[in-house]
């Protein structure tokens, strides 16, 4: 009896395991599939633009969020991606879904 048991929750952890590890697969591909900063793609700030770059070559934010923590965290909102600055220099960007 004790044998059927402990196949029956090998069989079951070995089912819950292989599970997790094809949605970790499928979030990955969709990350890689994202449009990049090409003509193909959305053009959008790359890393360590400044602000002033950022503003001249994408226009003003339809949002700008005060910064937060320490180092200061901005974020600013355009209509289809969103950009991350620490201190007045892009960290990334990142797209609407």
């Amino acid at each position: 009896m004790s044998f059927r048991i402990t196949a029956l929750s090998m069989t079951l952890c070995a089912c819950l395991l292989s599970h997790s590890a094809v949605a970790e697969v499928l979030l990955i591909d969709s990350i890689n599939s994202a449009p990049i900063n090409s003509e193909e793609g959305i053009s959008r700030p790359t890393r360590s633009m400044t602000m002033d770059q950022v503003s001249q070559r994408f226009g003003q934010p339809s949002t700008a969020h005060s910064p937060v923590g320490d180092p200061p965290i901005t974020r600013w909102d355009y209509p289809s991606y969103s950009v991350f600055f620490e201190y007045d220099h892009v960290l990334t960007s990142v797209l609407h879904r």
